[in-house]
């Protein structure tokens, strides 16, 4: 993805960070692939949700959160994509694979979850599944095996380990995220048996509490993180405020439902988002691991499904909404339609062309 925006403009943006209508980070570019956005931490930031009958949610209440607070919230949300991916683990979303996600999001439909629970249990999911097998592979390397099929006999025996507690895991993680999200639809461990049941687990209560705590350790109990939803309702909440001309509820729904489709073709749709930005069908090692911290680039993902969002509602409108968010995040609108691109591409099979193209130049 190409960077457009000069030393001199970043610098002129950095400056008006007190006026919540013009928040701007900066982004750098290495080697053909913008960098990750720069960013600070926060749990939870963005529009309340508004109760109703049941325990259920309709949905994100925007409108009423003070500018004041949506610039802090969204600097915090900035600075914790920018640690969050300084820090990433080189096999960053190697457990969000489809399958995966794809059962995690069944179980969170079948159980009454809202989209902010499963979306936490896919993240969740993946950050203890990577830390899990990082630490077994380095306590084979540290029991002292000697020869290589002594290492791989240990090796092997550690994968069915993983294997056998995979679907244990996995409910785990729901069941946190459940419990992080609303209070009212908390995934108890008769509804997790019953499944695990079902799939001829004989698990017993013991063992999913001890499972919980097992994630809940592995990850050293920070559990509660922003989640891609939260910049979307975040940058949605920016936008209402800023005079955004569609309709901030039609918007989110259709963002939740790309967002979804971008987590269960999260590899397809960032092949072809890797292959447009350096424009070449066959990238290179170097290139696909500098890619890394695009694909895990919550804000881009956020400004990315928003941009596509408005085009699918109303494409008039599409360059005004790229303006705000440009604007909000930095992020140029060439990468919002590079984004726009491989999306449609993969979900109606067709991509921007003729007047609706025309109406993004």
């Amino acid at each position: 993805m190409r960077q457009n925006v000069s030393k001199r403009e970043r610098e002129e943006g950095a400056q008006q960070l007190g006026d919540p209508r013009h928040v701007t980070r900066r982004r750098a570019e290495e080697g053909g692939v913008v960098a990750a956005p720069r960013a600070v931490g926060m749990a939870r930031a963005g529009p309340a949700r508004a109760p109703c009958a049941f325990g259920r949610l309709l949905g994100p209440a925007f409108g009423a959160a003070a500018p004041e607070l949506l610039e802090a919230a969204l600097l915090r949300l900035a600075a914790d994509n920018e640690r969050r991916l300084r820090d990433l683990p080189a096999a960053a979303g190697c457990f969000r694979e489809p399958r995966a996600t794809e059962l995690i999001f069944l179980l969170a439909e079948k159980w009454r979850l809202d989209p902010p629970a499963r979306y936490q249990a896919a993240e969740i999911f993946d950050r203890f599944m990577i830390k899990q097998v990082q630490e077994m592979y380095n306590s084979t390397k540290e029991s002292g095996e000697s020869s290589e099929q002594g290492y791989s006999h240990s090796w092997n025996s550690l994968k069915a380990q993983m294997h056998n507690t995979f679907m244990l895991r996995l409910a785990s993680c729901i069941q946190l995220a459940s419990k992080l999200s609303f209070h009212y639809s908390i995934v108890n461990n008769n509804m997790v048996l019953k499944f695990l049941q079902s799939l001829d687990y004989s698990f017993t209560k013991q063992e999913l509490l001890e499972s919980e705590l097992a994630v809940l350790k592995g990850l050293h109990f920070q559990i509660n993180v922003p989640t891609p939803l939260a910049y979307v309702e975040l940058l949605l909440e920016v936008l209402g405020h800023n005079g955004c001309l569609l309709s901030l509820k039609q918007l989110h729904e259709m963002c939740v439902h790309l967002l979804d489709l971008t987590y269960l073709m999260r590899d397809v749709i960032y092949n072809t988002l890797l292959k447009t930005s350096i424009e070449n069908s066959t990238p290179n090692e170097l290139q696909i691991a500098k890619f890394l911290s695009v694909k895990e680039d919550f804000m881009l993902l956020a400004a990315g499904i928003i941009g596509t969002s408005a085009f699918i509602l109303n494409p008039e409108h599409w360059n005004q909404v790229v303006e705000h968010l440009n604007c909000i995040t930095g992020i140029t609108s060439q990468s919002m339609f590079e984004f726009l691109y491989a999306i449609l591409k993969h979900s109606l099979g067709t991509t921007p062309t003729g007047t609706n193209a025309r109406q993004m130049e």
